[in-house]
């Protein structure tokens, strides 16, 4: 919640005891999930998946294939259906895991003007930036300052202004910094001062390309550190200095630790002075703005402020600085062609992509009343040793995943063998899917979703098992509860028995796999225990789990799966109304699409569209691909939260969509915020 004969030399010994994890179901609830065996069996189990040895399952990782190959062990010994894509249980696809710049010959970048060329220096002058694209251009320089457009706030530095075809030039962060009267955010950073938005601004408003560069307020900040710590490194070498001369002798150790304490010292002044004398005009690394880009194609760039402020300074007749200072007074952009000077050059990201897969396994009901399917499901990913979306991104530790979601790939083992032992009882199929990819944003049960291996239209429903391991103080939170009249009733009926505190959470796209199925108006129901303070940083191991809470969970799954599948009225899908909750710097109106995080490339795709919502009504629908939306060129997700912030609730906006592979242009009336 995000091979054969690599197995550990106990994997056997897991083997055996998954297989043993459930019984045939008993009359009493204390005999199945208390006893001291289940639970030995559960940590045995949970502790193998957040074992250090598979080294947090992470995205692309040794880890994550060891996994996925004890997950159809699993399935296979249990006795599921397992050959049902290509012969194999293994569903895969595609996922970028990181980007690299290609060779120095393919990052360039010259500042060109008649005759004069100046070549920035890869690496020392300017870098390309890894939320950009691969592209050559040669293109007229813009200057647009911060790169804000921000029609409610009344600043909006591309309002008549025309950056097609040409790099855009624009400053980091945003006005009024420190000012807590600003507009903006003032003492904090506001949306407007995000990379993202600076780009998807600049890409909407059809320019070529984009190239960052310092802003004086933060160049200043830093200085003022680096001089503090000058000045701090002076003086204790003054005071040490004459700490040593006021003693006539010295012992051996004496001398040495004072030619250390010096040594230390001198180093620390050398190096900051360095630093003030080539000033703070440093570049961020290619992965400084982020990873992931959704315009493969459109150049981002990073340079020194100090190769653009002579041609700033000639163009507009006061400094950069100026220019800066003038905008903090009065709010009033300072933009416009950098006359007679050009970009040319070429950007190179190498985007290195990983298959992962689904492992998915049925089990077949001898004895079914229905050709629908029950699927049953958790992720089993992580985050590996960290990076992006772990909350301690300082470190590059090992990232277990006990709770998230060790705990749920376990139980729906769990769940599986039970329903296994009674399969002649049951009225439906059971499809069991353990997915993969969904702490980089659903990608496993979007892919699935997109590829089923039973049509959606003979899936009944789907549930979800995500962190159910740090069961505290009782509390079960029920996610998708509203999305089939019956779930509610059922699952407070069945919990006369178990006594959780229930939180019934109505909504069907909540932060898990669930989601992917709900967009397609599928009923869901997910279990979940909450977040905690170790939720996606490496403390969030085995011996945190709370086996006892979640043994009695995995007992409430599967009596509410059963009372399912043997109701005689099918679980009928539900619209519910959606609470979004307002996004920072100002609400935007509803617009009601679903994204699809595996679409990477050109446009925003969408998975499916709230039913009544105002893009339902306009006629989009899951697998459009947003390309455009009211003139403003849509390259993914970030492109369209901020086109869709320019418009107002009644708002009727024009939407270009490709739809199998030709463009639908559709009409949207935007509804109030939600």
């Amino acid at each position: 919640m995000l091979h054969f004969n690599r197995y550990p030399q106990n994997v056997s010994l897991v083997l055996t005891i998954v297989l043993s994890l459930a019984v045939l179901p008993q009359t009493n609830a204390e005999d199945r999930a208390s006893t001291e065996a289940t639970l030995g069996k559960l940590k045995q189990t949970l502790g193998y998946l957040a074992s250090d040895e598979l080294k947090g399952r992470g995205i692309g990782t040794e880890g994550l294939e060891e996994a996925s190959e004890f997950l159809a062990k699993q399935f296979e010994q249990m006795g599921l259906q397992t050959n049902l894509v290509n012969g194999t249980p293994f569903q895969p696809f595609e996922v970028n895991i990181s980007s690299e710049m290609g060779p120095a010959d393919k990052n360039t970048l010259q500042l060109v003007s008649g005759d004069t060329v100046k070549t920035l220096k890869l690496g020392a002058d300017f870098t390309p930036l890894s939320v950009g694209g691969s592209s050559k251009f040669d293109a007229p320089l813009v200057f647009v300052g911060y790169g804000i457009s921000a029609k409610k706030l009344e600043y909006d530095e591309y309002e008549g202004l025309d950056v097609k075809g040409k790099i855009v030039v624009i400053v980091r962060k945003e006005p009024q910094q420190n000012n807590p009267h600003s507009v903006f955010d003032g003492t904090g950073a506001s949306q407007h001062a995000l990379f993202n938005r600076k780009i998807s601004n600049a890409y909407q408003e059809g320019a070529a390309g984009v190239i960052l560069i310092n802003d004086s307020y933060g160049l200043a900040a830093e200085r003022e550190q680096v001089q503090s710590a000058f000045d701090t490194a002076v003086n204790d070498l003054m005071k040490r200095n004459s700490e040593y001369s006021q003693k006539e002798t010295h012992s051996n150790e004496e001398v040495i630790q004072y030619a250390k304490d010096v040594s230390s010292l001198s180093e620390k002044i050398t190096e900051y002075g360095e630093q003030l004398e080539s000033g703070m005009d440093k570049l961020i690394p290619m992965s400084g703005a982020g990873n992931e880009s959704s315009r493969p194609e459109f150049p981002v760039m990073f340079a020194k402020r100090s190769d653009f402020e002579p041609l700033i300074e000639k163009q507009f007749g006061k400094t950069l600085a100026e220019i800066e200072s003038e905008i903090d007074k009065n709010l009033k952009p300072i933009v416009g062609d950098i006359e007679g000077w050009k970009a040319v050059g070429q950007t190179d990201v190498v985007r290195t992509k990983a298959t992962i897969r689904n492992v998915i396994g049925m089990i077949e009901a001898p004895n079914a009343t229905s050709d629908e399917v029950i699927i049953i499901g958790a992720h089993y990913d992580h985050l590996g040793m960290g990076g992006s979306g772990s909350l301690a991104p300082l470190t590059h530790e090992i990232h277990n995943g006990a709770d998230d979601n060790a705990s749920g790939t376990t139980a729906l083992l769990t769940v599986t063998q039970r329903l296994v032992a009674i399969k002649d009882q049951l009225r439906h199929r059971v499809l069991v899917i353990a997915f993969s990819g969904e702490e980089e944003g659903l990608l496993g049960s979007a892919h699935y979703v997109k590829e089923p291996v039973i049509p959606l239209d003979k899936t009944l429903m789907m549930f979800n098992m995500d962190m159910v391991g740090r069961l505290d103080e009782n509390k079960l939170i029920c996610m998708g509860s509203g999305t089939a009249k019956m779930f509610e009733p059922l699952l407070t009926k069945i919990n006369e028995k178990y006594d959780f505190k229930l939180t019934m959470d109505p909504g069907g796209f909540g932060p898990s796999d669930h989601a992917s199925f709900y967009a397609k108006q599928l009923p869901v129901l997910a279990l979940f225990t909450g977040t905690h303070n170790d939720y996606h940083r490496p403390s969030d191991d085995a011996d945190k789990i709370n086996y006892e809470g979640m043994a009695r969970i995995i007992d409430y799954a599967v009596e509410f799966l059963l009372a399912v599948d043997k109701a005689d009225d099918r679980p009928m899908y539900v619209q519910v109304e959606e609470k979004r909750p307002e996004m920072r710097g100002g609400s935007r109106p509803y617009f009601g699409s679903i994204p699809d995080f595996a679409q990477v490339g050109k446009g925003y795709g969408i998975q499916g569209v709230s039913p009544g919502s105002p893009a339902a009504d306009a006629g989009l629908k899951g697998g459009d691909v947003m390309v455009d939306l009211g003139g403003n060129r849509i390259g993914g997700l970030e492109d369209f939260d901020a086109a869709l912030r320019k418009y107002k609730g009644g708002d009727k906006v024009e939407v270009t969509v490709l739809r199998d592979g030709k463009e639908v242009t559709l009409t949207v009336t935007l509804a109030p915020p939600r």
